[in-house]
């Protein structure tokens, strides 16, 4: 790596990590502000408030990273530029497009780094979170287990009073069956007081209990000690998944709730969105970096930081209106999933491409 390699990256990563202190600490204090009437009212403690915006840091780092790759990248190339230092690296047989290297290859690394933070780290913090919430603030739905209702392929739907997961129980539990040329016809119904998962053999076992079938001739029931379910698709650890929010799910759980959607039959676009949206939001630093450097690279008369703040703001305020846009229309199935998660991406991306050979004027 050539010294001059060395003096960017220097600057770059430093910048960066300085826009992220920043705007994380502008974060966290607005949003304690939103939040003091809560912590006042609930007697928290300053422990338990320290706590909860430590687990809070990762998705506000999460989400403000590509903000602080493009303030750095705007911020470095720009001084830069002001100082001369790009007509003398031009002077030197130096181009812009190799000055922009060490920015690519650092910012690829934080996207690499990006993803795996988002996937895993992020959700496990979002989850201690809203356990946080849950018990001393009050907020979101506490899973106890009960009232659990829930399609378990695209003609069964089971519903479960209470589960209990030390025993892998559930107790007084209601499977009907549907017809699945017709979903409005009930083909039969099983209702048990309990219902037990046998880990040997990977089945449920419902006890004490009745099995009603019904056609258009004539009803009929058939009462039981003991029956064995050898077609249901969930599993203990299901139950306790479905209750989760999205942003509390990994990569892995999104791919196992995408799979148990579609085997429900029912419809995973938004989840898939979620999905998609982790790979292309931590990607999109190396695209705001390509968009960003060609306008900074230009050495202005007037403004200089106060025009790459301005700047910064302004791609960032439109890279989110267009996220927002397609997200709206892939969550009413008007674009494709995976489209609606690249969709800001793509659309900085072609601007950059387009903007990129004005670099050598």
């Amino acid at each position: 790596m050539k010294i001059l390699d060395k003096y960017l990256v220097k600057q770059f990563l430093l910048t960066i990590i300085f826009g992220l202190l920043a705007f994380t600490l502008i974060f966290v204090v607005i949003d304690m502000m939103e939040n003091l009437d809560d912590f006042i009212d609930q007697n928290v403690s300053m422990d338990i408030i320290l706590n909860y915006y430590l687990v809070f840091s990762p998705e506000i780092i999460k989400l403000i990273t590509p903000v602080a790759v493009l303030f750095a990248a705007l911020f470095t190339a720009g001084k830069a530029a002001n100082l001369s230092e790009i007509t003398a690296i031009k002077a030197s047989g130096v181009s812009l497009f190799r000055f922009m290297i060490p920015f690519l290859i650092t910012t690829l690394f934080i996207c690499a780094l990006s993803i795996y933070f988002a996937g895993y780290v992020v959700p496990h913090a979002n989850s201690v979170k809203v356990n946080l919430e849950r018990k001393y603030l009050n907020r979101g739905f506490v899973f106890t287990g009960s009232n659990i209702f829930f399609k378990d392929s695209a003609s069964r739907i089971v519903n479960i009073a209470y589960f209990d997961n030390s025993q892998n129980q559930a107790h007084r539990i209601s499977i009907q069956e549907f017809d699945v040329a017709d979903p409005t016809k009930m083909i039969s119904r099983t209702d048990a007081a309990k219902m037990t998962y046998d880990t040997t053999s990977r089945k449920w076992i419902a006890e004490n209990g009745v099995k009603r079938f019904f056609s258009s001739e004539r009803q009929s029931a058939s009462y039981f000690n003991q029956l064995t379910f050898s077609d249901l698709n969930f599993h203990p650890d299901d139950l306790s998944s479905k209750q989760q929010k999205p942003e509390e799910m990994n990569l892995d759980d999104l791919k196992k709730l995408i799979g148990s959607q579609v085997r429900e039959g029912t419809d995973p676009k938004n989840t898939l969105i979620e999905y998609y949206s982790r790979f292309s939001f931590s990607m999109s630093s190396i695209v705001v970096v390509l968009f960003g450097i060609p306008l900074a690279a230009a050495k202005r008369r007037r403004g200089g930081l106060a025009v790459q703040i301005g700047i910064n703001i302004l791609v960032t305020f439109i890279y989110l209106v267009f996220s927002k846009v397609s997200q709206a229309f892939g969550k009413n199935g008007a674009i494709d999933p995976m489209l609606t998660a690249w969709f800001a991406n793509l659309i900085f991306l072609a601007a950059a491409l387009i903007n990129l050979p004005r670099v050598r004027q």
